[in-house]
């Protein structure tokens, strides 16, 4: 397999995929955590048989990266979708309470035919997302203590974790995961580009220039204002003497690098995917 060429679905994924088929039985609504910098192609396909009509709320996660105009074209597109309603939120912050208002608003019809046979009903979420988009983050904002196992790398959730954020709010974390087809190699590189896919896995000087080459393609002034004229992994290496001991270009600290600044929101705050595109 050629390096260029982005495949990763890990055996976990599929157990995790089992255990959701089965535990979406017991579910009245799904939170399906986005990433805000690619809210297209974090939607995992997969999930769609597994949900089917369920309720579901949208969040649109890490929030503070991104232009807001750009988000709530995002919003708005995926409120419009049957069964669906759609909110942001940066998960790294305490939650204000929308996220569990939203969960009822979606649940509304149901809490209040339970309320007409005098119970209070509990609402039970499951909560999908992408490896990497900060779902276990998110639910540690609910609860505003550390009760799930988070990280900063993908795949790091293990196991069933039945979490209570409100008296009559219970949701069940579950491993990120991707869609086992990568035909679409754009959605690849856009999921590589914000760690949802292992850089391990991936030829990371070839990463680091697809994403430099996309960057100056769409946002040429942001680049410009942290690499000046800088459009190769070489001159990105010139500029900031990144060389090995004989004195050859570092690729694989200078992208790196690249990967790292972008990541870190050292071009300001980015959307990689609009409705438009």
């Amino acid at each position: 397999m050629p390096s260029s060429f982005i495949q990763w679905f890990p055996g976990h994924m599929t157990k995790a995929i089992r255990m959701m088929k089965e535990d979406i039985k017991a579910v009245d609504c799904v939170i399906y955590v986005l990433d805000s910098r690619i809210p297209r192609s974090s939607v995992n396909p997969t999930f769609d048989e597994i949900i089917g009509d369920k309720p579901r709320l949208y969040v649109l996660n890490k929030s503070d990266l991104v232009p807001q105009d750009a988000l709530n074209e995002w919003v708005k597109y995926y409120s419009g979708l049957p069964h669906c309603y759609c909110i942001c939120a940066d998960s790294t912050k305490k939650a204000d309470g929308k996220i569990i208002a939203a969960i009822k608003k979606i649940n509304e019809e149901k809490i209040q035919r339970y309320l007409t046979k005098g119970v209070k009903k509990t609402i039970r979420a499951m909560v999908i997302g992408i490896p990497n988009c900060g779902k276990s983050t998110l639910i540690n904002s609910l609860i505003a203590k550390k009760k799930t196992v988070t990280g900063n790398k993908p795949g790091v959730t293990r196991g069933k974790q039945w979490v209570a954020v409100d008296k009559y709010v219970e949701v069940l974390d579950t491993p990120g995961t991707l869609y086992p087809d990568f035909s679409d190699q754009e959605k690849a590189l856009h999921l590589s580009f914000v760690g949802s896919i292992r850089d391990e896995i991936v030829d990371i000087n070839f990463l680091s220039e697809k994403l430099l080459d996309f960057l100056w393609f769409k946002f040429p002034q942001a680049v410009s204002a942290r690499y000046g004229e800088c459009k190769t992994i070489e001159e990105v290496a010139q500029k900031r003497n990144y060389y090995t001991r004989g004195q050859e270009i570092d690729y694989e600290r200078t992208s790196k690098a690249i990967l790292n600044d972008f990541r870190k929101n050292s071009f300001g705050k980015l959307i990689l995917e609009r409705i438009d595109d």
